[in-house]
């Protein structure tokens, strides 16, 4: 995996994004991300913000409210239903033991997962309506530092190709099997390389093997 970090240090640097501070903001831009390009994902994210003065008010409004504001993001509907379903869901503060209490029946807030370990962490996100291991990973890892790894399409496949992943392997182990692979502090780094990988040149029909930094450790290398 070092040497695989390093080779892709070469063609995109190494990522310094920090945490940002926001696992609700991260929960709800990835679920507009899903079956969209980042750009439609961004659209629909800042319109449903600039309508909505806050969190509670996206919870507390219609289903169509909600569907109108994120339409740029695609498949609006279902979107629009599972956000409201995950922002109810919060507030009914299923929190593990020895979690912060909650500010009022009615706060919006899931800063106090910073203060769980990873496992309980990831065990409440995966517990909010159509939450997985992918949409809980973001948010641990953009917005509070924590230790996992997403993985996505593109990850999935360059993993995979590389032989670091069983192939059709299910998406669980994909994860579980991302982070033990990856030394402790580098999650962000290898995520975001590997992705940019996927989309530039490890792609999913026509992989550019001839000009793959990865080639020379790759056993799929100019096999497909």
């Amino acid at each position: 995996m070092r040497a695989i970090r390093d080779r892709l240090r070469k063609v995109y640097g190494i990522p310094l994004a920090g945490p940002h501070g926001h696992p609700i903001a991260e929960l709800i831009l990835t679920v507009l991300s899903q079956s969209t390009n980042d750009r439609n994902r961004d659209v629909a994210y800042l319109a449903l913000r600039e309508r909505f003065a806050d969190w509670e008010s996206v919870r507390d409004a219609p289903v169509d409210e909600v569907e109108e504001a994120i339409r740029p993001g695609g498949i609006s509907r279902v979107k629009s239903a599972r956000i409201k379903a995950i922002l109810s869901a919060i507030s009914t503060d299923l929190r593990p033991p020895g979690a912060p209490p909650a500010q009022g029946p009615a706060a919006l807030s899931l800063d106090w997962l910073g203060s769980q370990p990873v496992e309980e962490a990831q065990r409440y996100l995966v517990s909010l309506p159509g939450v997985g291991r992918k949409t809980a990973a973001c948010v641990l890892l953009f917005a509070l530092g924590m230790r996992d790894v997403p993985v996505d399409t593109h990850v999935s496949r360059v993993g995979t190709r590389l032989g670091l992943f069983r192939p059709r392997a299910p998406f669980e182990e994909l994860h579980d099997t991302m982070l033990e692979l990856t030394p402790p502090g580098q999650e962000l780094e290898l995520h975001l390389n590997l992705l940019r990988h996927g989309r530039r040149t490890c792609h999913a029909r026509q992989p550019a093997c001839g000009e793959c930094v990865l080639a020379p450790l790759c056993p799929s290398a100019f096999a497909i």
